[in-house]
């Protein structure tokens, strides 16, 4: 994925997951807008099933997080038009719960 893309599906996927933290618990949201905005890291994942992994941990730890999922565009070799799991916003949390999730990841 071009650094270009990556920086908007990441922006896609910390909006997306905040806008949700902001419609299903106030509370957190407003945490986070009163502390600074937090820190915003891009990690990579080692493979999608990992991506699901965390994804799944989230919704057991009961972190907001939000799925990413493009389609309609094309960009070889990665977006031939079919939807594509691209990336996976974690968050408004502390930065103890973001590592439990990716502790696995690289940065990007």
């Amino acid at each position: 994925m071009s650094p270009g893309k990556l920086s908007a599906q990441a922006g896609h996927a910390f909006l997306d997951a905040y806008l949700e933290t902001e419609r299903t618990n106030p509370e957190r949201a407003e945490v986070y807008r009163n502390d600074g905005h937090g820190t915003k890291i891009t990690l990579r994942a080692p493979t999608q099933a990992e991506l699901l992994q965390a994804k799944q941990l989230c919704e057991c730890e009961g972190i907001p997080h939000k799925l990413i999922i493009d389609s309609g565009h094309i960009m070889p070799p990665y977006f031939d038009g079919n939807p594509i799991i691209t990336a996976l916003g974690i968050g408004p949390c502390c930065k103890d719960e973001a590592k439990k999730i990716t502790k696995h990841f690289k940065l990007a």
